[in-house]
């Protein structure tokens, strides 16, 4: 969905995330029609499937040679983190278990409105279970923090969250994120499964959209 930071997490409120790549790319956009509106890729599609190799590694690492209960549980954030969800589990060589919650913020705008619904919650259990968040984009920090702040009141063993993209935005509020695909500046993006008003999820890479694109509720 959306929300902040940049290192190695501590797991409770202020974070620096671990080796965020810096995405540049500026490539031309494509005529296809599903790129109507858009003013420039900003990650491509090579960046984006390099980037979630190394992130699978480090998360291999990390939970070592977990098996059975102790497997991780892979929560996707509908709708935005599905395309980097899949690619990263595929990329993953330890056993994991996946489930998903879906939490708005935005609607049809470009800003978030800082009220914070559930709309999805989960199948799984979380008590005494290892629980990996993985978010699309963090922006400003609202709605990963409540989404945090939910899970904890649940006592899971271990709590970590991997976002395929981190805003540089000053004004964010200090969330937890542990591992970050991208920092990118403060423009509204679209793609690898990233919408304006439900559109532009399908475009293969991460692209900036042109502002006359736009038309904020």
């Amino acid at each position: 969905m959306e929300s902040a930071a940049s290192g190695t997490a501590d797991g409770r409120g202020g974070s620096v995330a671990s080796g965020a790549g810096d995405g540049a790319s500026g490539r031309p956009v494509s005529a296809e029609t599903r790129a109507r509106g858009v003013a420039k890729v900003l990650i491509d599609e090579a960046a984006i499937r390099e980037r979630i190799a190394a992130l699978a590694a480090e998360l291999d690492a990390f939970y070592g040679g977990a098996t059975g209960d102790d497997a991780p549980l892979m929560v996707g954030v509908l709708t935005g983190a599905v395309t980097f969800m899949t690619d990263l589990m595929r990329a993953m060589t330890i056993p994991l278990a996946v489930d998903f919650m879906a939490v708005s913020s935005y609607g049809a705008s470009t800003r978030s409105s800082g009220v914070v619904r559930i709309l999805k919650d989960l199948n799984e259990e979380v008590e005494g279970r290892r629980i990996l968040v993985v978010e699309d984009i963090v922006d400003s920090g609202l709605t990963l923090q409540y989404l945090l702040d939910v899970l904890r009141r649940r006592n899971p063993r271990d709590l970590r969250v991997v976002a395929l993209l981190k805003k540089d935005k000053p004004d964010a509020v200090p969330v937890q994120v542990d591992r970050i695909g991208f920092a990118i500046p403060d423009e509204f993006v679209v793609g690898y499964g990233l919408d304006y008003a439900g559109l532009y999820r399908n475009l293969p890479y991460v692209a900036v959209l042109d502002p006359s694109a736009i038309e904020d509720a």
